[in-house]
């Protein structure tokens, strides 16, 4: 399933894996069909090389209350057979089943979000559910985006975009 996430510094064109990551993709899907994704942003930079070669971007509600929709089943990369590769989209989560309306997108790859061999890491991995097919040029840019080294609580402290990505619209193309 095609989707378009239209940035402030140009589009990021998605395929969703209705089929591989069914109840991930239905509640992504919802959150566009019920614009509730329009004028949210990127917030998020987690640049794990000074090159930003490697790391990810989080956008989305940012749990806002008046824009979540329930929490849904975790759907993990054991179950799905998807990986944290480049481009991935995968959906942010406290704990399996929390995931609400934030997500985010891969940049260089990172198996360490996948599911984990038990005593190996987190067994139940996040949930991938598609991938960039056009854009990542702009996904880079969010990533190279300057981060505020105060701001943000615990393991994202210092990924807070300073002026964070403005997400117009998500919108299925016709």
């Amino acid at each position: 399933m095609p989707v378009v996430i239209e940035t402030a510094l140009g589009p990021i064109g998605l395929s969703l894996e209705s089929e591989r990551a069914p109840k991930t993709t239905a509640n992504f899907l919802r959150y566009v069909r019920e614009k509730r994704f329009d004028g949210t942003s990127f917030y998020r930079a987690l640049k794990l090389t000074p090159d930003g070669s490697y790391g990810l971007v989080q956008g989305g509600i940012r749990a806002d209350p008046k824009r979540a929709l329930p929490p849904i089943p975790h759907e993990s990369t054991g179950q799905t057979g998807l990986a944290h590769v480049e481009g991935a989209i995968s959906m942010a989560r406290g704990a399996p089943g929390s995931a609400q309306g934030d997500f985010f997108l891969i940049i260089g790859g990172l198996p360490a979000l996948d599911a984990q061999p038990e005593g190996a890491g987190d067994p139940h991995g996040y949930a991938v559910f598609g991938r960039v097919t056009s854009g990542m040029e702009v996904v880079r840019a969010i990533l190279a985006a300057p981060t505020d080294p105060n701001a943000g609580e615990g393991a994202m402290k210092g990924q807070m975009i300073t002026a964070p990505v403005a997400i117009t619209r998500i919108v299925i193309p016709k």
